[in-house]
């Protein structure tokens, strides 16, 4: 199972970017006048990504990614492979949990600003 721990994983890191990337994006596509950057389809499962995962934080629930990839990891042998080991340390980080609600919040209200500063529209 160690393959679609790793499918689960890399996954998980490009709903990661997604999140993260698309707030600046839509920032940068706005102040280069880009239309892409107020599009309501795109803008409209953005922000349901962060408050999804802000939402999960705040109620205290853990990522349902991360419970779904240790459980199948949890009966693998092996050592680790490379891209695992690298995408690992970009997504996980040993912190308390308190800062991740607070990063996940915060990020959730700059991409409301976003929202409203930027408004989507109908492309």
């Amino acid at each position: 199972m160690n393959w679609l721990a790793n499918i689960v994983l890399v996954l998980h890191a490009l709903i990661v970017l997604f999140i993260v990337g698309g707030l600046f994006a839509v920032w940068m596509g706005a102040a280069l006048k880009q239309k892409w950057a107020r599009n309501r389809v795109f803008r409209t499962m953005h922000i349901a990504a962060i408050g999804i995962v802000a939402g999960l934080a705040v109620a205290g629930l853990p990522c349902p990614l991360t419970v779904l990839e240790n459980d199948l990891r949890a009966g693998a042998s092996g050592a680790q492979g490379f891209l695992q080991h690298w995408i690992s340390v970009f997504l996980y980080f040993d912190l308390p949990l308190w800062m991740f609600t607070v990063a996940y919040a915060a990020f959730f209200l700059a991409v409301a600003i976003a929202w409203r500063r930027i408004p989507p529209r109908r492309v």
